[in-house]
């Protein structure tokens, strides 16, 4: 697929430069908006609004959607002003506000002075929704329907209407109010009979949410109820918008990006990795590194602690990395399969007790069958293979009493801290790999020494 890309930007740069306009205009009208975007993001900036000016107007707005902020601002900064209008007026009240969050206060100004007055308020409306809730998220043009209506009546109201909206596969039921009464699909209405009562044909069990639910239970519901498209009303039911599934899928790109970049311990990015400067990467990693190697200097006053063990029986260190490795592996194996329970909505605090014996059961049953495991390892390889006499039964005994007891520790660890991490209303995936590793570290060792000095009377 990368292949095929340099080779169409060769093309189309080749074809540029030659001033093959029409060749280039019938390459781009054959392509998806998607991939035209894509292209474009990757094409050189003086040829860009060149390109986009070949496109069709219709074509041109789908494409300006799904380019990426900074090439869109290159656009808008060379448009004149009725070539932003066209952009503007082609655009979903939806993804004019996600341009609008995009774009810096004076590109935005000159977006809402092109815009018309409804779009504008519109777009305002919107906007005093708080990030990240489903007010934020919809679009306000859908088709709404009357319950007293005919399908004759509802079928002339949505191809007098639907050109401008969104979808008209769900419309939507409303009494004088706006009060949300029931949803019809235009498939219903394709095959029932023109003189039959809407009220008669609408689903009234509707999924709907509140404009301030968090967008990321909103768009849970997508993948819940097998939705396309979902309903927003304010306090009083009355609909105010709705969210259709290309803007809920890009959420959740968003969100499960962000949850990788913070259990991997990083702060997150709204660039695309090739498009993030390496300061601003450093400025993303940096400080987590600075907190996990603070914090993992306990492990070294622990091992110091214990220095005088260790120069006893200095065998003990050489499998430190390998108990610590397998605690830390344990626990992130808990904290990633709980923090990815939580998002799903599949674990709740109140399931806390369930998933703790749970994961103590599955601690047991890992830690006696790798104890089991390492034992064999250890008289076989290490003493018989490797001639290594230090390697006693008993100090195979420390050894795999201290893995089976670091696995329930991590085990433990792993599924605790998510849990109150999302009880205390932070995002679970902060507890994960790197904080867990750091804490099951010093609790092997304290486990590890403590065996050591009990068992072998060091």
């Amino acid at each position: 697929m990368a292949e095929r890309t340099a080779t169409l930007e060769g093309t189309i740069t080749a074809l540029a430069e030659q001033k093959k306009y029409p060749a280039l205009r019938d390459i781009l009208v054959t392509m998806n908006p998607a991939d035209v975007a894509a292209l474009f993001d990757e094409i050189d900036e003086h040829l860009l609004p060149l390109l986009f000016r070949l496109l069709p107007k219709d074509m041109a707005a789908e494409t300006f959607v799904e380019m990426e902020p900074d090439p869109q601002e290159l656009l808008i900064r060379g448009f004149s002003d009725s070539e932003l209008k066209e952009v503007v007026d082609e655009l979903y009240v939806d993804d004019a506000v996600d341009l609008v969050e995009e774009m810096p206060a004076n590109v935005v100004r000159r977006i809402l002075k092109q815009a018309d007055p409804e779009t504008r308020r519109l777009i305002n409306n919107i906007l005093q929704y708080p990030d990240d809730c489903a007010g934020s998220l919809m679009t306000t043009e859908f088709v709404d329907l009357l319950p007293t209506m005919t399908v004759a009546d509802a079928v002339k109201r949505i191809k007098r209407t639907g050109t401008d909206k969104e979808t008209i596969n769900i419309c939507y039921v409303i009494d004088d109010g706006r009060h949300l009464l029931g949803t019809v699909s235009i498939r219903t209405l394709i095959l029932s009979e023109d003189d039959e009562p809407v009220a008669e044909i609408m689903q009234e069990n509707v999924i709907s949410v509140g404009t301030l639910t968090d967008q990321e239970d909103a768009t849970a519901l997508f993948s819940k109820y097998d939705l396309t498209v979902l309903p927003v009303v304010d306090n009083e039911n009355r609909l105010v918008g709705i969210i259709t599934v290309d803007d809920a899928l890009d959420v959740l790109e968003t969100e499960t990006t962000e949850d990788i970049e913070i259990m991997g311990g990083m702060t997150p990015t709204d660039k695309p990795y090739l498009k993030t400067s390496v300061w601003e990467t450093f400025k993303a990693r940096f400080p987590w590194l600075l907190l996990l190697m603070i914090s993992a200097t306990f492990t070294g006053q622990i091992i110091t602690s214990f220095e005088n063990a260790l120069a006893v029986a200095a065998v003990l260190t050489a499998y430190i990395p390998m108990l610590m490795d397998t605690g830390g592996n344990s626990g992130s194996q808990a904290s990633v399969t709980v923090i990815r329970g939580i998002s799903l909505g599949d674990i709740e605090f109140s399931d806390y007790f369930k998933v703790l014996w749970k994961e103590i059961r599955v601690a047991v049953i890992c830690g006696v069958a790798l104890a089991a495991a390492n034992f064999v390892k250890l008289m076989l390889v290490d003493r018989l293979l490797f001639h290594n006499p230090e390697v006693t039964v008993t100090v195979a005994a420390v050894i795999c009493l201290t893995m089976v007891c670091t696995i329930l520790c991590a085990k433990v660890v792993g599924c605790t801290l998510p849990m109150l991490a999302e009880r205390l209303g932070f995002d679970p995936a902060v507890m994960s790999s790197p904080f867990i590793t750091t804490i099951v570290d010093a609790l092997s060792l304290l486990i590890y020494f403590r065996f050591a000095v009990s068992i072998l009377r060091l």
